[in-house]
């Protein structure tokens, strides 16, 4: 399935178990943006089948797959995680699913201690080709992780 609204749409309806990191992480706002697109008011919408554990992600599923709940997970944390049990990717390729990291020079003027030169050095190592290079080959257990987008000026 590719269309993440169709999924949380559909496992509200079925009121099928859902575990939420509910830690106020980056992965807990996306979700709850991705309920709030999907039409969806989870606050005031959840019941007995979401579940708000307030830790990681690794907890998460470890949750997830001990109560057979669906769960959003990042892909860095879903390749590394090895105690997945019966638990598999159902929804992937949605743009909503996108999750766009960027850098930025801490101001020099407010924080007068940040290495200002360290900083511009890194990141034009960043957006540099050999940068840009280096992060499409990250990988864990062969799978990339992070796809560079510096030269798209849309990004």
């Amino acid at each position: 399935m590719k269309d993440v609204a169709k999924a949380l749409q559909t496992i509200k309806d079925k009121q099928a178990s859902f575990i939420s990191r509910g830690d106020r992480s980056g992965t807990h706002i996306a979700e709850i943006t991705l309920w709030k697109a999907s039409g969806i008011d989870i606050e005031k919408d959840k019941s007995a089948w979401y579940k708000s554990i307030g830790q990681g992600m690794g907890a998460a599923l470890n949750t997830a797959g001990a109560s057979n709940a669906y769960v959003l997970s990042d892909r860095g944390t879903w390749i590394h995680f090895k105690n997945r049990g019966d638990l598999a990717i159902l929804v992937e390729g949605d743009k909503r699913l996108f999750n766009q990291y960027g850098v930025m020079l801490v101001n020099p003027d407010k924080h007068p201690n940040v290495k200002k030169e360290a900083g511009q050095q890194f990141i034009d190592y960043l957006v540099s080709p050999e940068g840009q290079k280096d992060i499409a080959n990250y990988r864990i257990e062969g799978e990339q992780l992070f796809y560079p987008n510096a030269d798209d000026p849309g990004a």
